[in-house]
């Protein structure tokens, strides 16, 4: 697709974040936008606001997807919020009308490289990371004349369509790849990235099946020049070798039988590479809690190795780093115990990885909406790994039968469960938000929920 929309009919599914940022390019090259959302025109005054500027390019249609808007539709754009079992959805395909995304878009007229990352759990840390470590080459860079400017974004921060116009050839993307923005799109990144394949949201794909080729997109569209960078440890996503169509880079815990990757011996993180091996850093370096944490360095050391990043700027990036938002933050001590923000857990898994990053005795908020999730793995750690339950929201009843005859707290929301720990807290614990379900049934976002667990706990 030419980097021209003009005279285009373009619907637009969806008016948040990816939504807006896309509707403003589709304008800037001639398209001609309906930016369409089911909920209602009153609630939506900031979105509506955010482009006053283009306000008489772009028709709204609040309330409802009507089906009607394909009549006049020549591509129909899917936000990542809005299931492709929408019946708008369904008759647009019915109807052969091309479906698209904004993450399709910008790899159909991005002029610079991309590194795209997807994975179950660790893809955000990751892509953080990369980041990072990217930012401290081009650093390095500049004292070489060769300057790369750095974007990061994608499923988190600013979708890189809003940024693509001012990128050159010599720029590199990061971009984090949900496997629902993956699901449509028939483009890979030049160096994609699969981190591990585990069972996720099973609400929204229904089968592991269809979540698993969800996923495998990310490495479906690549050519003999591109790379896949995959985890050796998680059986999901190295099933995907055998798929590979150019190089492969991968990375673990164990050392290398064959190939290029990275690797850990003793004290020291390592790359083999074709014919020879290269130390990057000792592991005391990382700054970052547990054992899926060093999994994430593994990763983010392996895609800069692929992206042909070497070892000094990994290891300015890697120290440097400290985490991100939401995902083992570390928020105060109070009542002589730490208080952990884990919102980003949306899944069992995610909490099992963060209830492991601790030795301390653990008061555990757990809860949230259940996305159709298995809850046996998680009740058999907590039930000798935590030594105080708290369940909130919508799953705290299927947690709670998962949980058999292990005695918990049951709350009506996060707030609640915030007063709970409060009166179980002793010096020396660790009270850790790891919700394990999404936020849906109380916040918009795991940002907004970890945001409200902050601000109630520090107001203690």
């Amino acid at each position: 697709m030419q980097n021209d929309f003009g005279g285009q009919r373009v619907l637009i599914l969806g008016a948040a974040r990816q939504g807006l940022a896309l509707a403003r390019y589709l304008v800037q090259h001639g398209g001609r936008v309906t930016l369409n959302d089911r909920t209602p025109a009153d609630k939506m005054a900031n979105a509506m606001a955010s482009l006053k500027d283009i306000s008489e390019s772009v028709r709204w249609v609040m309330g409802s997807h009507p089906v009607e808007l394909l009549n006049d539709a020549d591509l129909v754009c899917v936000s990542g919020g809005v299931p492709l079992a929408t019946p708008i959805v369904v008759e647009a395909q019915a109807r052969g009308i091309p479906l698209s995304n904004d993450s399709q878009i910008f790899l159909e007229v991005t002029p610079c490289q991309v590194i795209g990352i997807t994975g179950s759990a660790g893809k955000t840390t990751t892509t953080s990371l990369v980041g990072k470590i990217a930012v401290e080459r081009v650093t390095e860079s500049v004292k070489l004349q060769a300057s790369r400017r750095v974007y990061v974004g994608g499923n988190i921060g600013l979708p890189l369509i809003a940024r693509v116009d001012e990128m050159v050839p010599e720029d590199i993307a990061i971009m984090e790849l949900s496997s629902f923005q993956l699901e449509i799109m028939n483009r890979s990144p030049q160096i994609a990235a699969v981190l591990n394949v585990t069972p996720n949201h099973l609400d929204r794909h229904e089968t592991m099946a269809a979540y698993v080729a969800a996923k495998r997109r990310i490495l479906e569209y690549q050519g003999v020049e591109d790379v896949a960078v995959l985890g050796r440890d998680d059986p999901g996503a190295w099933g995907m070798a055998g798929m590979v169509m150019g190089g492969l880079v991968s990375f673990g815990f164990g050392g290398l039988e064959s190939g290029v990757g990275t690797y850990i011996r003793g004290n020291d993180v390592l790359y083999a590479g074709d014919d020879s091996e290269v130390w990057i850093m000792d592991i005391s370096s990382v700054q970052l809690r547990g054992e899926h944490n060093m999994q994430n360095v593994l990763a983010a050391c392996a895609i800069a190795a692929a992206a042909g990043i070497p070892p000094a700027a990994m290891r300015a990036g890697v120290s440097g780093f400290t985490g991100v938002m939401h995902r083992l933050e570390f928020v105060r001590r109070w009542g002589g115990a730490d208080w952990y923000n884990d919102s980003i857990a949306t899944a069992p898994e995610r909490t099992i990885a963060a209830i492991r990053s601790f030795e301390e005795p653990i008061i555990l908020l757990a809860g949230g909406r259940d996305k159709d999730l298995p809850w046996g793995d998680f009740a058999a750690l907590v039930s000798h790994r935590v030594d105080h339950l708290v369940l909130f929201g919508e799953a705290a009843e299927k947690i709670g039968l998962a949980m058999g005859n292990y005695p918990y707290t049951r709350c009506a929301n996060l707030k609640e469960a915030v007063q709970a720990a409060v009166h179980l807290v002793e010096p020396g614990d660790v009270v850790l938000l790891s919700p394990g379900g999404t936020s849906f049934d109380e916040f918009k976002d795991f940002e907004e929920r970890g945001e409200c667990f902050k601000q109630l706990v520090m107001s203690l």
